[in-house]
């Protein structure tokens, strides 16, 4: 399962490394103030444990998170908490110690970077706020997470029908239909929609031969063995090997970006590799790979989705305040009281002889304690006969005109 962890924890950084052929471009290189450095060590920090306690509660036997789009996500709703609520956030997202400015102005540098490092990987992050229009939100917030984060800002009528199609649509698009929907329903207390979509397309650096993939025994943690495609390839691959598990890096494109592959050793299990993950652990075991010219790789093609709401993880971290609803401060971004009643993570991962195609969404919801005042109700009984017509909305052509004087239905 740390296969897919790795995977989209390398798409935070550049692992710089050699060009794989002088026929390929020198690869863009990172350049990392001392705020930006602590921004990624938090996330990776926040993104380890959360895949940790993600893994505990899950019964899915395949699991993906894009740690980058849950602090995204997380970040930009971040600018519009304060007090404890914004206490909480900070020490949950490890990032005590930045001021507000220097989270926006890291996040900013380091999501331009990560979208221009490689040519030939398609890597894209979006950003969005999808509001009620009888909804008061603070300009400030707006402006921030637009100028900040790039999100798309708009207004829509939350208990039209059209309202879920066009938040799903923006997903949908984001994500280049890998995930088409992120939510089912807007509640009538439902003010805000806060969305983050990051999206990986790369080509292997060298490709796996098709003729070379067989069906092959993959055995289970349970003991069992599965037949399954083992795709297969000899390459020049930066490697490391310790006594809970070998480990390699293949690259793609250019090489700026790599899926590791922690394989647990004799009488280890992913389950180990995954309760010794730290954010100093990982520092180490990424410190300790080396060249190998020659490396055999045999390794499965897989394809799945995974979906999970992230509440009570977020609350076992230490995010607590921000989802209850008499105590919540978002008054950075409305004068309303608001509070989060849903934080949603979907992700999608293929990797088969080419490459690997990718795609992951975070959701958040933000819901207010009470409707507020409501308009007066005008009550329409139609109890007697009626004319009735269908027309066009243009034009005012009237289609259909009819008379009822004695409804019935058969």
């Amino acid at each position: 399962m740390t296969i897919f962890l790795a995977f989209i924890l390398m798409l935070f950084y550049s692992c710089q490394q050699d060009n794989i052929n002088s026929n390929q471009d020198e690869n863009k290189i990172i350049q990392l103030d001392e705020k930006s450095a602590q921004l990624i060590e938090a996330d990776n920090a926040f993104g380890l444990e959360i895949f940790q306690k993600i893994r505990a509660v899950s019964d899915k036997e395949n699991i993906m998170i894009s740690p980058l789009s849950i602090s995204v996500a997380l970040a930009m709703a971040y600018n519009g908490a304060d007090n404890d609520t914004k206490a909480e956030m900070e020490q949950t997202l490890k990032v005590n110690g930045l001021t507000t400015d220097e989270i926006n102005a890291s996040y900013k540098s380091l999501i331009a970077a990560l979208q221009s490092l490689d040519k030939d990987v398609v890597f894209e992050i979006a950003d969005a706020i999808f509001y009620s229009q009888s909804f008061s939100v603070k300009q400030n917030f707006l402006d921030i997470n637009h100028e900040v984060y790039d999100a798309e800002v708009q207004a829509l009528d939350f208990s039209s029908p059209s309202a879920v199609p066009t938040i799903n649509n923006w997903v949908a698009n984001k994500t280049h239909d890998k995930i088409k929907t992120i939510i089912d329903n807007l509640s009538p207390n439902d003010r805000m929609v806060l969305l983050n979509a990051v999206y990986f397309n790369g080509i292997w650096s060298l490709q796996f031969d098709e003729e070379g993939t067989h069906m092959l025994d993959f055995h289970k943690t349970d003991g069992t063995n599965i037949k399954v495609a083992m795709m297969n390839k000899e390459e020049k691959l930066d490697y490391t090997s310790n006594s809970l598990f070998d480990a390699i890096k293949m690259p793609y494109g250019n090489g700026q970006y790599n899926m590791v592959v922690l394989l647990p050793s004799n009488g280890k299990s992913s389950q180990d590799v995954i309760d010794n993950l730290s954010a100093t652990n990982w520092k180490n075991w990424m410190e300790g790979f080396t060249s190998e010219d020659h490396v055999v790789v045999t390794m499965p093609r897989f394809k799945f989705a995974f979906k999970m709401p992230l509440i009570d993880v977020l609350k076992e971290m230490g995010m607590q305040k921000a989802f209850q609803p008499e105590i919540a401060d978002f008054s950075k971004i409305t004068d309303e009281r608001l509070f989060i009643s849903s934080v949603l993570h979907k992700s999608f991962i293929d990797v088969n002889e080419t490459g690997t195609e990718a795609a992951a969404v975070t959701s958040i919801t933000f819901t207010t304690t009470s409707a507020g005042e409501q308009p007066p109700k005008k009550y329409f009984i139609v109890d007697k006969p009626f004319v009735f017509a269908i027309t066009e909305k243009d034009t005012n052509a009237i289609l259909f005109i009819g008379e009822v004087n004695h409804p019935e239905y058969e």
